[in-house]
């Protein structure tokens, strides 16, 4: 007796029990530990003519490969291939491939003269597989592409074929968690910008390689803009019509989104663009969101990089296998949340960053090796031995909010009683012992664009006349090496600095190192960073903390200071973490 079919589809449907193959029942396709199929079908299998980068719907399939083939989709969302030739039955091999990697999955017909009536569908998965060439496993494509020939009716072989892809395709969606993951629609319309001239000049190339091929398995389509200039891509971002893109994409360096992300918090609708998905594929030197977006997704409970080696998650990754990955992540679409730091200066200048603000020696490397740039990464090493020769110091005064503080201030005095529960609505303002409400009293942002009554309010902070308030902590020492504020876990691709930090912990990570480590010292730090170690806290010099805001006023105008990797003037800054503003695409 054959299983009935899906109503309408002729698609068939397993029973409660597990169903034979066929009267002369092979051994069972289905292990007792698996769940049990949700659909079933023989199909024949086709090895496609693989060029890379090309559709496998617009391939010459070889039909002398073809073998028949059961397959089984189970609610456990796997599809589960078993040859059906002797050979095979005799073994009762069975593959398993985990939808949840799946990128791609469509259906098609071919003009065969052989076989007029037959449809197709393809599935495109990158599950982790290991390497021959390295220890640890990596992404690699799996394309799996399989002829409907169940009728002599053609239109009945595409509307199974396109019931299978659909059921892959709900089976293959990632799972949205408590209202604060989003997803990208299928088919969706990305813009990407791409800086030519990031890292070793290698972005356009990588791009047209490795991205579009993927991007054209997700059924993906883009409009590339490359930028020309500095400040290009923020110009664009500030001006552009957003409403026609499901995400923006960068493929550059960290540069390239600062830009991004400051032209968006510059446009009347900030509110609303701010919240368009933002996507980094790592064309840069530096890439160190690419790299904290791979970091959190092989540390996420219960994903498939739970059972690497735990020295193989901290070991360096080839800078094809990071862009692979971070590809994979657009290609499956799932976005969150990511905190912004809102950043202002003495002279009145307001920034947004989503990764680092820096002083010091960390800075001075970043900036220095800039003309090491065709070095990719190895830069950063050139720099750091260096500047190591001439270990400088930085007077300064550094105050901060601890993480577990949390205030807000008024034109007036601070209240000596301040609640410090936040509302769920508005989780950085908290209302003072009178009931008033926080208001803003920091200069206003330059740009003409922004409305006075839709400027995002830093409710932690006061004018840069005022000392900070009395629940802050001003740290004593004076004298510095090297001072780092990170919102995510790596400062580059090789530089694991907060290995706790999240994507929305509503924290600043605050590293400060003091006046008296030595160069050994300094040497050591640094490659346990380049080595994928965090940085060691067991040196008396070296403090971290978790902070809300904080403030910085040099005491002399000497070094460089960053943001994002991006030079600022010497100046006192002062920043406050924003939990949630903007949103990012992961894998997390």
């Amino acid at each position: 007796m054959q299983p009935p079919a899906i109503p309408g589809s002729g698609l068939p449907m397993a029973p409660e029990r597990k169903a034979p193959i066929s009267k002369a029942s092979p051994p069972p396709l289905i292990d007792k530990k698996v769940q049990e199929p949700r659909c079933f079908a023989r199909f024949i299998g086709l090895s496609p003519s693989t060029a890379p980068g090309r559709p496998l719907r617009s391939l010459r399939l070889r039909r002398w490969k073809a073998v028949n083939y059961a397959l089984s989709l189970t609610s456990g969302a796997e599809l589960l291939v078993r040859r059906l030739d002797s050979a095979a039955l005799s073994s009762n091999a069975a593959s398993a491939l985990s939808l949840s990697t799946c990128v791609g999955c469509y259906a098609f017909q071919s003009k065969s003269a052989s076989q007029p009536a037959a449809a197709y569908f393809s599935v495109v998965c990158y599950p982790f597989k290991k390497g021959w060439w390295y220890r640890g496993e990596s992404r690699q494509k799996v394309a799996k592409t399989f002829c409907v020939l169940t009728s002599q009716d053609a239109e009945e072989n595409r509307r199974v074929a396109e019931t299978w892809v659909r059921t892959i395709r709900e089976l293959s969606a990632p799972s949205l968690e408590g209202g604060i993951y989003g997803l990208l629609p299928q088919k969706c319309q990305v813009i990407v910008l791409l800086n030519p001239r990031s890292g070793a000049g290698q972005a356009l190339n990588l791009f047209t390689s490795q991205v579009q091929p993927m991007l054209t398995e997700a059924s993906i389509g883009f409009h590339k803009f490359v930028t020309e200039k500095h400040n290009h891509a923020w110009d664009l971002a500030r001006k552009e019509d957003m409403s026609k893109w499901d995400a923006v994409v960068i493929m550059a360096g960290d540069g390239l989104l600062h830009e991004v992300i400051n032209g968006l918090m510059e446009r009347p609708d900030w509110k609303t663009a701010i919240q368009k998905p933002l996507c980094i594929l790592p064309g840069g030197s530096g890439n160190a969101l690419a790299s904290s977006l791979n970091h959190y997704a092989r540390n996420a409970p219960g994903s498939k990089c739970d059972h690497l080696q735990r020295e193989e998650s901290k070991s360096h990754l080839a800078k094809e296998e990071l862009l692979m990955n971070c590809t994979y992540f657009l290609c499956k679409g799932l976005h969150s949340p990511m905190d912004l730091v809102s950043l202002r200066t003495a002279s009145g200048k307001r920034l947004f960053s989503f990764l680092s603000f820096g002083w010091g020696f960390v800075s001075d490397v970043d900036i220095t090796s800039e003309r090491y740039r065709k070095l990719g990464g190895a830069r950063f090493t050139v720099g750091t031995f260096q500047l190591l020769t001439l270990l400088q110091v930085y007077k300064g005064r550094l105050s901060y909010l601890p993480a577990e503080v949390q205030s807000s201030v008024s034109n007036s005095l601070l209240p000596t009683e301040v609640n410090t529960c936040p509302s769920p609505q508005h989780p950085h303002q908290v209302s003072t012992a009178n009931g008033k409400s926080p208001v803003n009293i920091l200069p206003q942002p330059a740009s003409s664009l922004l409305k006075e009554d839709s400027v995002l309010e830093d409710s932690l902070l006061v004018p840069f006349e005022q000392p900070v308030p009395k629940h802050w902590t001003v740290i004593p020492e004076e004298e510095f090496v090297s001072i780092v504020c990170i919102q995510q876990s790596h400062l580059g691709t090789d530089f694991l600095f907060a290995p706790t930090a999240k994507l929305f912990d509503d924290a600043i990570h605050l590293f400060y190192i003091t006046a008296g480590i030595s160069r050994m010292g300094m040497l050591k730090l640094f490659m346990a960073l380049e080595k994928g170690s965090p940085l060691p806290l067991n040196n008396p010099h070296v403090h971290y903390l978790p902070v809300k805001a904080f403030r910085l006023e040099p005491l002399e105008p000497k070094g460089f200071m960053t943001i994002d990797g991006e030079v600022l003037t010497c100046e006192p800054v002062q920043g406050q973490i924003h939990n949630r503003l903007a949103r990012i695409i992961n894998g997390s």
